[in-house]
């Protein structure tokens, strides 16, 4: 595969659909079992269009939300304790210095993936839950940072992918003081009515608080929005839901929010619950195309 036919599948050189890179994927399924790592995994990510590596912020499995596509099984506990950083940073170092090494060309696991794949786009603080409740976050950023201010490396991004519950959270404020102008948010909005939310992300909290809390970071610098339809029992999005999803992106804007563009994707890997499944292209093209009609934003499709 030429750097080229990558790129144009990845996205890069428009805002076109990603239609298929499932062959050059194949082994990023189960990506955390690889390093026998604790923290840090590794995975191939449609929408960061490269290499991502995770930081594992909730291996105790803790989220407030219990989204219909979750892919996480929480019928088997996650790990209990703190989250010891030393050995997370440990791990972080390693797997960057695999990454530039060439070493994790050499696993098996990577062998016939195209080099190109394997240029490292973000550390991203994600996992098996929600990041922002970690009482922990402030110093894990913290922490990361460090590690990409001696200058071991080349520079790398960190993204914060979350479900914008807790960016009002003050351990949260702290750790994104410390984000650079390149580092991003990736934060989630999935519905525009609370009645969708509910059918969607059952959350132990608001439509009305996640919105509050968008405004609240998106005021100081941009974010992506990230938007997850996934299909239900075989149904698409309702009309009316887009219009009313569409209505509260263009609120988020009147409030001052700096959004870089939207992410409409749908679940992709093995999730738990039977009753969910991939939306197809052609539907999420469908919802980008009028997205974009309605809001005037950039919408990418993955």
């Amino acid at each position: 595969m030429s750097l080229s036919e990558t790129q144009n599948l990845l996205g890069y050189k428009d805002a076109s659909p990603v239609i298929s890179v499932e062959g050059a994927i194949s082994h990023f399924i189960k990506p955390r079992q690889y390093l026998q790592n604790k923290y840090v995994y590794l995975t191939l990510s449609y929408r960061a269009r490269g290499l991502s590596i995770g930081i594992n912020v909730n291996p105790d499995k803790m989220c407030n939300f219990d989204c219909v596509y979750c892919e996480v099984d929480r019928r088997a506990p996650g790990l209990p304790g703190v989250i010891n950083l030393d050995a997370l940073v440990s791990e972080l170092n390693n797997t960057l210095s695999a990454n530039y090494s060439g070493e994790l060309k050499k696993l098996p696991a990577f062998r016939d993936t195209p080099v190109e794949l394997l240029e490292l786009k973000h550390v991203a603080l994600s996992g098996d839950g929600e990041p922002t409740i970690c009482p922990q976050f402030a110093e894990i950023v913290e922490r990361i940072v460090h590690l990409r201010a001696l200058g071991k490396f080349p520079f790398f991004k960190i993204t914060l992918v979350t479900n914008s519950s807790g960016l009002h959270y003050p351990w949260v404020q702290a750790g994104l003081e410390l984000f650079s102008h390149e580092d991003e948010i990736w934060a989630k909005l999935d519905a525009g009515t609370q009645e969708f939310m509910n059918k969607i992300n059952r959350p132990k909290t608001t439509l009305k608080n996640i919105l509050s809390n968008i405004v609240l970071v998106g005021r100081k610098r941009p974010v992506v929005i990230q938007t997850l339809f996934p299909s239900i029992r075989g149904e698409t999005i309702p009309e009316n839901e887009i219009e009313e999803y569409s209505k509260r992106l263009l609120e988020l804007i009147s409030e001052g929010v700096k959004i870089s563009y939207v992410q409409i994707h749908s679940a992709r890997r093995p999730m738990t619950n039977p009753e969910c499944g991939h939306l197809p292209l052609r539907e999420l093209s469908k919802i980008a195309r009028k997205v974009r009609d309605k809001t005037g934003l950039k919408v990418e499709v993955f």
